[in-house]
This record gives structure tokens, C-alpha cells and sequence, in this order.
């Protein structure tokens, strides 16, 4: 625990008292038990788990053979936790990787910062689609995604996913006939003058068209399950990297370091008018 028992406030036969010192935490510690020592707290997920009911009883009886702990009820816990709890079901994880790779060296880490809100950065706690973009985060590489083809002839190709023929070789089930993807150059049919000054589709407009449902075409890609989620996580990815794109080639044109001065302001919730010079 991260605080000391303080054996100077209750001195009888009473629970123990604990001092905090700023903030409380439970160290796990190794996740299998030493040579000749029985598994106890998250041991007991991952280690001997053929006699995982017998161990768990022996950990909270201490060996006691006159215990009275029922082994029917602990089991029945023991398996609700493993149905229900997302938090046991990560312990279950590392216990069967453990047992692809025995003497491998796993390391168990849940990604929460208490800072924010409980809900953000929490471990998934349903079965959904997500990106995660291979050098997305080191430059230069996450100018694009490394994506490559390959033709008969054996010769490769690198292309990104602004390219027409990308959505169709990643979904040929969603563009059954080879149809072109998103690119940049569709033209922009407008009779008002609401495009700003736009001559070409933009990729969210596109698809914002694609994900709609029309009375008189097969709404394919909307009654796909799992592959239309793909698909719009996909979708949403290629946004945000032209979007990223367009900020880091015209950076000098955005003049953005003029919005430093706008970002302190909001921080300091110093919104006035006649306070600013």
C-alpha cells in the first residue's frame, strides 16, 4: 500500500490504522510467485490455474485444513469475474500468453490517467473497431501510411490511402467492381456559392455520400456490421491525416503561432475584450 501503519493511534486488538502521505496506490508485483512460494493476489489469475479454487482458498485460509470456505461459491466467483470484469479478463490475457511463451519476459500495464475524466484513456471494455496507424507518430514517416501493392509482374508499389484504387483493394466486398475510392481531384458540383471557393470534393464530404442510405441503391457498405465500422474508422483516419497533412505543408500560410497568444487567454479564462491590449 502506499501508506504506513500507524501502530500509535489504536493500540488494541482493533483494525490497523493507515497513514497516507499524498497519494494512496497497491503495488502488484511480480505476476508469478517465487521458487517454492504459493501464488497469492494477481498470481492467482495466471499461475497453476488447473488448481486456481484450491490455491485462492489456500491463500485466504493460510493453509488451514479446518476451513470452511466453500469451494463451490469461489468457483462461481471466479468465473463471474472472468465473464464480467474487464479487469480480470486482462490477467487472463497475460496467463495465456504466458502459455504460448513460458520464460518470456510479459509485463502487465493498464493505460489510465486519473487526471481527466475515469471514462478516457480506459482499457476497452467492449468489442469495437480501432486504428492505430503504424508511424503515425515519428517523422517523417507519418506523412503517409506504408501502404504497398504488388503487380503480376512481381514489382512493388508504394501508395497512400488518398489513392482512387485504395478503398477498392482494401474493401472489394464494399466496391464489388473495382470502382475508384476518394481523390483528391473529384470535381465539386455547386450552384450556390456556399463552397467557398472549392473546386473539389473534399474527403469527408465523400463519405458523408458513401455512408448514406438512398431509397432506390443497395445500402452495402451501411449493412456490412463489423466491415462498415471498419470502414468508418478508416474513413475517419484519412481525414485527420489530410487534415494534418494541409497544417504541415502550409503551416507558414496558417500563421498558427498567432493562435498562442488566443490558447493563453482561453487558459487563463481571461475572456474580457477591454483586458486585452
Amino acid at each position: 500500500m502506499g501508506g504506513k501503519v500507524d501502530a500509535s493511534v489504536n493500540q488494541s486488538k482493533g483494525p490497523r490504522t493507515f497513514r497516507l502521505s499524498r497519494q494512496n496506490y497497491h503495488k502488484i508485483g511480480s505476476l508469478l510467485p517465487t521458487v517454492g512460494s504459493s501464488p497469492r493476489f494477481a498470481q492467482l489469475y495466471i499461475y497453476d490455474i488447473e488448481n486456481e479454487v484450491h490455491n485462492r482458498i489456500q491463500a485466504i485460509s493460510r493453509g488451514e485444513s479446518n476451513n470452511q470456505i466453500n469451494a463451490e461459491i469461489v468457483n462461481e466467483l471466479k468465473q463471474m469475474l472472468d465473464e464480467h470484469n474487464v479487469l480480470a479478463k486482462c490477467f487472463r490475457m497475460v496467463r495465456d500468453r504466458f502459455q504460448v511463451v513460458e520464460n518470456s519476459n510479459l509485463r502487465l500495464r493498464l493505460i489510465g490517467k486519473r487526471g481527466f475524466d475515469g471514462r478516457r484513456y480506459n482499457s476497452p471494455s467492449v468489442s469495437e473497431v480501432a486504428a492505430l496507424v503504424v508511424g503515425d507518430f515519428e517523422p517523417p514517416t507519418m506523412l503517409d501510411r506504408d501502404i504497398i501493392i504488388e503487380s503480376q509482374s512481381g514489382q512493388l508499389k508504394r501508395i497512400n490511402e488518398l489513392n482512387a484504387s485504395y478503398l477498392g483493394l482494401q474493401y472489394p466486398l464494399l466496391f464489388p467492381y473495382g470502382e475508384d475510392g476518394y481523390k483528391e481531384d473529384i470535381p465539386l458540383n455547386l450552384n450556390d456559392e456556399s463552397s467557398g471557393g472549392r473546386k473539389c470534393v473534399s474527403c469527408r464530404e465523400y463519405f458523408s455520400y458513401k455512408i448514406q442510405e438512398r431509397k432506390h441503391e443497395d445500402s452495402t457498405i451501411v449493412l456490412s456490421k463489423r466491415l462498415f465500422q471498419q470502414f468508418l474508422v478508416d474513413g475517419y483516419t484519412m481525414m485527420e491525416s489530410f487534415r494534418l497533412k494541409f497544417i504541415r505543408l502550409y503551416k507558414k500560410k496558417l500563421r498558427s503561432h498567432f493562435y498562442k497568444g488566443l490558447e493563453e487567454v482561453v487558459l487563463r479564462r481571461d475572456i474580457e475584450p477591454s483586458s486585452q491590449g
